[in-house]
């Protein structure tokens, strides 16, 4: 949320609640959103392009069914990386992490390991190809250790942000 005193467009609980109802399902109509957002669907559009148009929502995306995704080997992976590491490499690695069509999420994170990636191949060959290619050829990369994905319990990538 933007500053006290600040310039930057404020989001009402309307706005709340309907990013909380697009973050589970963006392709619902004003009219069906309108059934959880006590607002008119012409209300409810405006609102929409709004938050599209001010940033509040990155992008749409479709999550794909387990049937597509199930048989991929998805890994872990925690980078560490070297004490003496310059910001050129930490920059290189962080470029190919980037742009590797494998590397579905990477976190700067703190403690031991600096970086967490997940990975999604589809099978073990072409993990240890992506993986030499992205951690053990890197100066950069001190050591990274990886686990293996046996069974997605959960996967939710919302954020609630209204009251209800």
């Amino acid at each position: 949320m933007p500053e006290f005193g600040t310039t930057a467009p404020m989001l009402d609980d309307f706005d709340l609640a309907l990013l909380d109802q697009v973050q589970r399902d963006d392709s619902r109509t004003a009219e069906q959103l309108a059934e959880s957002v006590p607002l008119s669907p012409s209300a409810i559009a405006r609102r929409m392009r709004r938050l599209r148009h001010e940033g509040w929502i990155a992008r749409t995306v479709a999550l794909l069914s387990p049937k597509l995704t199930d048989k991929r080997l998805r890994a872990l992976v925690l980078v560490q990386l070297g004490e003496h590491a310059d910001r050129a490499g930490k920059d290189a690695l962080l470029r190919r992490l980037h742009t590797s069509p494998e590397v579905q999420f990477v976190y700067e994170i703190s403690g031991t390991y600096d970086l967490l990636a997940l990975l999604s191949c589809e099978h073990m060959d072409a993990f240890v190809e992506e993986a030499e290619r992205l951690f053990a050829t890197d100066a950069t990369v001190r050591r990274y250790e990886t686990s293996f994905v046996k069974r997605e319990l959960k996967f939710a990538p919302f954020v609630r942000l209204s009251g209800s």
